[in-house]
């Protein structure tokens, strides 16, 4: 059996993301995730989803493109990913498509406890957990400085979250879905029970629309 990396859990995502696009207007999108127009945290905005995904966007390098992942890393992720069911091909397209109910037991009941995070030190980045728009306002946090990935594009100031994987940063200023999602995702492996519970909560509505 092979073993689990976090670049792994971050590709399912961005499959899961590519998988919406295909048959959601990008207005329709932030919406869903509750996004505001102003939802990025960075000086250049590199965001722009004006088209449906292409068979480029599912080939590994136009995932190691959009998620700043290696090639040989892709390649291995999605060969793990087809081993223990997480990821299958689609009869009619062939493209690869996340088992989203496993992924959402992989990451509801499994991710604090394979991949756990901490905060470190106050630096410049890319909001994350609470701080993110998928989840502003959605629970308080006073007195706390936001939770942020690094990033030298950053505009907010914050306690470092060691990303799921090192490209996050890059993956997230091409993709708000994935945006939110990781942010779900961080909010889980940092949250308490009952912030844990409402991120979770959000993440599992969403992914149950892919199957």
């Amino acid at each position: 059996m092979p073993e689990m990396k976090s670049q792994d859990v971050m590709l399912l995502l961005k499959l899961v993301s590519l998988k919406r696009q295909e048959t959601t207007e990008p207005a329709a999108l932030k919406s869903l995730l509750g996004i505001p127009d102003d939802w990025h945290s960075w000086v250049d905005k590199e965001i722009s989803f004006s088209r449906a995904p292409s068979d480029e966007d599912w080939s590994v390098r136009g995932l190691e493109n959009s998620t700043g992942i290696s090639k040989s890393q892709v390649s291995g992720a999605l060969r793990r990913c087809i081993a223990v069911g997480l990821a299958h091909a689609d009869r009619r397209s062939g493209r690869l498509r996340a088992n989203t109910q496993a992924l959402i037991g992989l990451i509801i009941h499994g991710v604090k406890f394979v991949f756990p995070a901490q905060r470190g030190p106050l630096v410049r980045g890319i909001a994350t957990t609470f701080a993110a728009p998928v989840l502003a306002g959605k629970l308080l946090t006073a007195g706390q400085h936001p939770d942020v990935w690094e990033d030298a594009s950053g505009t907010l100031l914050g306690q470092r979250v060691e990303p799921l994987h090192p490209a996050v940063p890059h993956a997230v200023r091409r993709d708000p879905t994935l945006y939110a999602m990781l942010a779900l995702v961080d909010a889980i492996r940092l949250g308490r029970e009952r912030e844990t519970a409402l991120s979770a909560s959000i993440l599992e509505k969403y992914l149950q629309g892919h199957t």
